[in-house]
């Protein structure tokens, strides 16, 4: 790989981090990025003065790969877990805690519910012991299998939210393989989903996991992708925003031609590392039934707004924030208490509450059709009902994330692999990004990582990858 040269299409964290790996193996790399910025759905910026994200604001620390990224680009001393991990769910008329003792929203016993799911709902959980085994299959939606061992309930008041959260799906169509990988397969081996879930919590006691579950960084997540692209421009990569890459083939010597703007690119190997849609178009000329399968990938799309407060016109419940069933009628589907949550946001604002709500889910085109001053205050009525909060803000910002998070509907690990098969057979060519592995940075991250093993002749991490997708966890509204 050393003096190859590479182009990385696509400057996300995926594709960023790609060629921050590429760099350290001595490839000469170019970034190409349509947009006129780097980062992709990770976005820092301000509101009232405060640092805050506009994008995804915590990453999943429990796998290595994104916390070690942050690492390896100087941002060691930034890391920062959550103030409190303890979140509420609105629903039933009020907000209460957030369950302990399940795994994404499936409890190991009906006890874990209690309080969250009505009287009917917690007996339905029982039920599970007696049911016989339900057959998966290849694979089978989350909801549709948890609501047959254990209740509808338990689905709409608790995984619902949960999923909603990190894919803005519907729970009905998402795939237990791909986004809850440790529940398939003790769906695979369990009669009882219940007693699978405790041999799942059992094996982690054991493991005796320590430390966060999730990381923040100060000054906003969004502050990583500045700080890999600085690494990897200070080793002698090239990244150039605002070049929309119209055209790659493959040449009669092996390598690839890249032509964005009116400049063309020859190198040895390309990396696409740009959601599917774009990728398809990339793609369409040389390898066209990779691009088919992407042109079925779905995307939700949804909104931040954050909203900024003087700390003494407000009163919040303690924690980090809560998350809303769909089933209980409300347009917003979390809030995240950003100045509880990430104590720096605190400490470098102490006359400010910083707070943010999301909305919008997959198919649901209404309310994002809706301007920024409606989503506002359709937040800010929210926000009274749930919390009591009734202050006129100081600021407010609405984020759009247009097409944002891709789905992960039944088959979809089948679509992956059918994807990566046809890219395998062009050598020198890869792809990564939210649309494979999972959509959390950790998941982005290593689908990276894997695509540069990859155009080494390396396909043993792009293969595990296919094989057991990165379990994407809720961190907050949208994430």
């Amino acid at each position: 790989m050393s003096g190859s040269q590479v182009v990385v299409i696509g400057a996300g964290i995926a594709g960023l981090a790609a060629a921050h790996r590429l760099t350290r193996c001595g490839a000469r790399v170019t970034v190409l990025e349509a947009s006129d910025r780097v980062g992709g759905k990770l976005l820092p910026g301000e509101i009232a003065g405060a640092r805050v994200d506009f994008g995804a604001e915590s990453m999943l620390a429990r796998r290595p790969e994104a916390v070690a990224l942050a690492r390896e680009v100087g941002l060691d001393e930034r890391l920062q877990p959550p103030a409190t991990a303890t979140a509420s769910i609105w629903t039933r008329g009020a907000l209460r805690p957030m369950p302990k003792g399940h795994v994404m929203g499936v409890p190991g016993t009906a006890e874990a519910l209690a309080g969250v799911l009505s009287e009917e709902g917690l007996a339905r959980i029982e039920q599970d012991a007696e049911l016989p085994r339900t057959e998966v299959g290849d694979d089978v939606a989350v909801g549709e299998y948890v609501a047959a061992r254990l209740g509808r309930e338990v689905v709409d008041r608790l995984i619902e939210p949960l999923l909603g959260g990190v894919y803005a799906g519907d729970a009905y169509r998402i795939s237990m393989r791909s986004a809850v990988p440790q529940l398939f397969q003790v769906a695979k081996t369990h009669a009882s989903l219940t007693e699978g879930v405790r041999e799942i919590q059992a094996r982690m006691a054991a493991n005796q996991q320590t430390g966060p579950v999730f990381m923040g960084i100060e000054g906003g997540v969004g502050t990583l992708p500045l700080a890999v692209a600085d690494s990897v421009r200070a080793r002698g990569g090239e990244i150039v925003t605002g070049a929309p890459v119209r055209e790659l083939r493959r040449e009669p010597s092996g390598g690839w031609k890249v032509v964005t703007g009116d400049r063309v690119l020859h190198a040895d190997a390309v990396i696409v590392a740009v959601p599917a849609p774009a990728a398809a178009g990339l793609l369409r000329a040389e390898a066209p039934e990779a691009a088919t399968e992407l042109d079925t990938v779905d995307y939700a799309s949804m909104a931040l707004v954050t909203l900024a407060y003087r700390r003494s016109d407000t009163d919040l419940p303690a924690g980090s924030g809560f998350l809303v069933p769909p089933v209980d009628g409300r347009t917003i589907k979390a809030s995240t208490f950003a100045s509880q949550k990430w104590g720096w946001i605190a400490d470098e604002n102490p006359e400010l509450v910083v707070l943010r709500t999301s909305v919008g889910r997959f198919g649901e085109t209404e309310i994002l059709e809706r301007d920024d001053t409606a989503l506002v205050d359709v937040s800010r009525h929210d926000l009274e009902a749930a919390t009591g909060l009734a202050a006129t803000p100081l600021e407010t910002r609405v984020t759009r994330w247009t097409d944002g998070l891709p789905q992960y509907p039944v088959g979809h690990h089948a679509r992956v692999a059918r994807i990566r098969e046809h890219v395998a057979k062009l050598p020198g060519l890869a792809v990564c990004g939210a649309q494979y592995d999972g959509v959390g940075i950790p998941a982005c991250v290593a689908s990276a990582h894997a695509a540069v093993d990859q155009i080494q002749g390396d396909l043993t991490a792009v293969r595990e990858l296919t094989a057991n997708p990165v379990q994407s966890l809720h961190g907050g509204a949208g994430e």
